[in-house]
């Protein structure tokens, strides 16, 4: 990562960040917020009851001053940091904060709110006074410390949460405390944003306090990477995001900084459906994974900000296992698999058995770098065997449609990001994001299940001692992988670049930006 060159010796106030985002916001219910331009939306307009330090992973008071868990880490309770406001002028109390987690942790269907994936054995909030509010489990939830720091976390006021969560893609109805506040919105071009006047609780071991230094935030929604890019090296952008690996050289060489921090989570990859009959068969995915040459991939489309994978999970996430003897390159042993599965090649060279082809459809997903590319260098790699991959766009309605149809789609893009084990059962576990399509999950039309991965699911979410929790996690990144259930490619970064003069900015645990402490040095 290079540094600024325009670096002063004290933070300017004043100016507006014009930053230039590849795609627009969603949906602003905080829990919504894995999605990367919901988060850089949430991360500037809400703040968390705690502030996980990215360096150190250890959690810090935010919003709440402190905290106590009991010893069987069924029961948290929180006190408030006194004084804190919504930008609407209600106060932050403990009663707010419990409405925001019984929404989070239950869900509202009345509002049709889901519950946050980071929130596991959820039961109540209850209210001891004004600033001291306690979470009960049902069973213990070591990792729900972490989870009030995350991306999905930030506190909105009860004002936000009675609208229908359909209201919440309009970043105007979203009420929260943080550093800065809507000011104005066009849906799917433009926010600005404005620094708020009265802030004055970053989190506790930040040495600024104060209201931001920028006076706002300009966020343009441009899609194509060349424009981003020509827009910045032009002067007429301070910061964009999704820096493909391919432009990272002219950037560095016209001295702009580039900044790729990880995500720490779960990595880019593909998962099967196992229960689509084409790759049911447990040989058949482990041919596939076989006859996938992730370095070629790495190697051709990415730079040294895209670590190889070397297990499902991030290299930088605790309770990370290196499982790079199972994520071996070799056709031939593939094409004996296939056999033995009793697939063989047509006249076509496509594998057949019985009567069907080893025809495998998969959408290209968009916030994810360079997808389409990955995706059809597989497809090529996997013609080699005899496997058809069909690549295919989609529209966002039959995309998401066919997502819940393991017939339509036995093979999906799937990353998540977040610093703590609990991440893998918010992929895998079927109320969670379920990327394998169990039985009981998001899809009505489904009957595989895993009992054992479930099991390891729950355990890892309900263990409490930290070893045997790590522990877990290692088992289940070795399931995972001898299941053949996932093919991870690279460790997946949130790629930046700014202008020289752009100081200060700052990244939280899992690569979201944060602007609080952003200036412009004079230019």
């Amino acid at each position: 990562m290079a540094m600024p060159a325009f670096a002063q010796d004290a933070p300017v106030t004043g100016g507006t960040l014009i930053y230039l985002e590849q795609q627009a916001h969603t949906n602003l219910y905080p829990p919504a917020g894995g999605f990367y331009p919901n988060g850089g939306v949430l991360n500037q307009i809400t703040d968390k009851l705690t502030y996980q330090n990215p360096q150190t992973l250890e959690i810090e008071p935010w919003l709440a001053e402190s905290w106590e868990v009991n010893d069987t880490a069924t029961e948290y309770t929180f006190k408030l940091r006194p004084g804190v406001t919504f930008s609407d002028g209600t106060p932050l109390d403990a009663k707010t904060v419990a409405l925001n987690y019984d929404t989070f942790g239950l869900g509202n269907k009345d509002l049709k709110y889901p519950v946050s994936e980071v929130i596991n054995n959820y039961d109540r909030a209850e209210v001891i006074d004004d600033l001291t509010v306690r979470f009960h489990f049902k069973a213990p939830s070591p990792g729900f410390l972490q989870g009030t720091a995350v991306i999905g976390s930030g506190i909105v006021a009860a004002s936000t949460l009675a609208r229908p969560y359909d209201e919440l893609g309009d970043a105007t109805k979203i009420i929260g405390t943080g550093p800065f506040v809507v000011e104005s919105e066009t849906l799917g071009k433009e926010l600005n944003l404005k620094a708020r006047e009265d802030y004055t609780w970053g989190p506790v071991k930040f040495a600024h306090q104060g209201r931001a230094y920028l006076d706002g935030i300009k966020y343009i929604i441009t899609p194509e990477d060349s424009v981003r890019i020509g827009a910045l090296l032009a002067g007429q952008a301070d910061a964009i995001r999704q820096i493909q690996a391919y432009d990272e050289p002219q950037v560095v060489d016209a001295g702009f900084p580039i900044y790729a921090p990880g995500t720490r989570g779960l990595n880019n990859a593909i998962s099967f459906r196992p229960d689509n009959p084409l790759v049911a068969d447990l040989r058949v995915r482990q041919a596939l994974l076989l006859a996938t040459n992730r370095k070629e991939i790495v190697d051709t489309l990415f730079s040294a900000n895209y670590p190889l994978a070397t297990s499902i999970l991030s290299s930088q996430a605790a309770g990370y296992v290196d499982l790079s003897d199972k994520l071996v390159f070799d056709q031939d042993k593939a094409k004996a698999l296939f056999a033995e599965a009793g697939w063989t090649p047509g006249a076509d060279g496509i594998l057949e058995k019985d009567g069907s082809k080893l025809d495998l459809t998969v959408y290209v997903s968009l916030p994810q770098p360079q997808n389409e590319g990955v995706l059809q260098l597989l497809a090529q790699q996997w013609a080699q065997v005899g496997v058809k991959l069909n690549v295919l766009a989609g529209d966002a309605g039959s995309r998401t449609l066919d997502l819940l149809d393991p017939l339509k789609t036995p093979v999906n893009v799937t990353m998540v990001g977040r610093a703590d084990p609990d991440v893998i059962k918010s992929a895998y576990y079927p109320k969670n994001r379920d990327w394998l399509l169990q039985k009981g999950g998001s899809s009505d039309k489904t009957n595989f299940v895993d009992e054992k991965l479930n099991a390891l699911l729950e355990g890892l979410a309900a263990e409490t001692n930290r070893e045997k929790r790590l522990a877990i996690s290692g088992e289940i990144q070795n399931h995972v992988l001898d299941q053949a259930y996932t093919i991870p490619f690279f460790e997946e970064p949130q790629a930046f670049a700014t202008a020289p003069y752009v100081n200060g900015l700052e990244f939280e645990a899992v690569g979201r930006p944060s602007f609080y402490n952003t200036w412009l040095a004079a230019h």
